[in-house]
């Protein structure tokens, strides 16, 4: 029983103090928000532009750095392939290769065996 009654007061007090803190939060925010409106009003002919460069460069950086992640992966796994190391899925991609391969031999008798047969 001691041992519930210290849970739950240890649920109430934790509860409390972040209901306190959003509390808090919250208030700060309203506050700040009301000072900075009429500022963010006379200075919006340079904050937006400013913000939208600002994001196109974030963006820019970021998908510049994932595309260089991605070609730094690709290339350590053609690496790894060609070196004989065996990355991961290098079976699904012999396999697939050799799928194709056949296809492509396929098709390749089957439009000569067409040929020949509009040829005679």
């Amino acid at each position: 029983m001691t041992h519930q009654m210290v849970k739950a007061a240890t649920a109430v007090t934790a509860g409390g103090s972040l209901l306190v803190l959003s509390g808090l939060t919250l208030a700060v925010t309203v506050i700040a928000l009301t000072i900075a409106t009429p500022l963010f009003v006379i200075f919006s002919p340079v904050l937006v532009p400013a913000l939208i460069a600002a994001a196109l460069l974030a963006t820019g950086l970021v998908t510049s750095g994932g595309f260089g992640v991605a070609a730094v992966t690709v290339l350590s796994w053609i690496y790894r392939y060609v070196s004989g190391r065996h990355p991961a899925a290098a079976d699904q991609w012999d396999s697939a290769g050799m799928k194709l391969a056949s296809r492509a031999r396929e098709m390749k008798d089957r439009a000569a065996q067409l040929t020949g047969a509009a040829a005679s």
